[in-house]
């Protein structure tokens, strides 16, 4: 059975998509993916589901929606019950092949690991084959309180660290000129990342165009004098 959280939630066995019930149970799996291998708190089950603003039975409500994504994934392929109680809340019991972010963070430190060896070829194909896991944003579509918002963030804090290296790899390379249009546009998005705007000027250089690098290191600098 393979979860993918790198996108829309998807669970799918053999290829075949496993219907998963309703958004309170794919929230709860969201997060029981998150921490993957690891207890969730029932009051953190609680917090995102509602916030601030739980119902009286959240603790029993919270149960039942277990029960019934426990079936749903038992009735899917799972085979013998994924989701342990432990400690007062939930692990889920998966391999770490069963989901993408782990086979997304292990290519990504294979990746580095070829760039610091100087093989910059294999580092550019492991993380361009790592970044290919993402489908959209992580877990899109679903609205999650608490510090699971907060995991979020740190997936997409890695999805752009490894596009950062990846095209460290690809300068290596002497892809400059081709990288160019895609810098540009990830500095527009992301202003203040100074190694993407670093990586912008030296495809520009590379390129022969040094006064648009030394415009873009112009812009950087107003940037940051203006925000911080």
């Amino acid at each position: 059975m393979e979860f993918r959280i790198l996108g829309p939630l998807e669970v799918t066995d053999g290829g075949r998509p496993i219907a998963l019930g309703g958004a309170k149970q794919r929230v709860l799996l969201a997060v029981l993916l998150l921490e993957a291998g690891r207890v969730v708190p029932i009051e953190r089950l609680v917090d995102a589901l509602w916030g601030d603003a739980p119902p009286e039975d959240a603790r029993h409500a919270v149960q039942v929606y277990i029960s019934q994504l426990r079936k749903a994934l038992v009735a899917g392929g799972a085979g013998a019950n994924p989701i342990a109680t432990q400690s007062g809340g939930y692990a889920l019991r998966i391999e770490p092949d069963d989901l993408d972010l782990h086979r997304f963070e292990r290519a990504v430190e294979a990746g580095r690991s070829a760039l610091a060896a100087g093989d910059a070829g294999r580092a550019a194909d492991l993380l361009r084959d790592a970044l290919a896991l993402f489908r959209g944003p992580p877990l899109a579509g679903l609205e999650l309180e608490g510090p699971a918002g907060a995991a979020m963030a740190r997936i997409e804090e890695l999805r752009l660290a490894a596009i950062e290296d990846r095209i460290q790899a690809e300068l290596g390379l002497g892809r400059h000129v081709e990288l160019v249009p895609e810098l540009q546009e990830l500095v527009s998005t992301h202003p203040l990342r100074e190694s993407l705007r670093a990586s912008l000027m030296l495809a520009l250089y590379r390129s022969g165009r040094q006064a648009d690098a030394l415009a873009v290191y112009q812009e950087g600098r107003s940037v940051l004098a203006e925000e911080l």
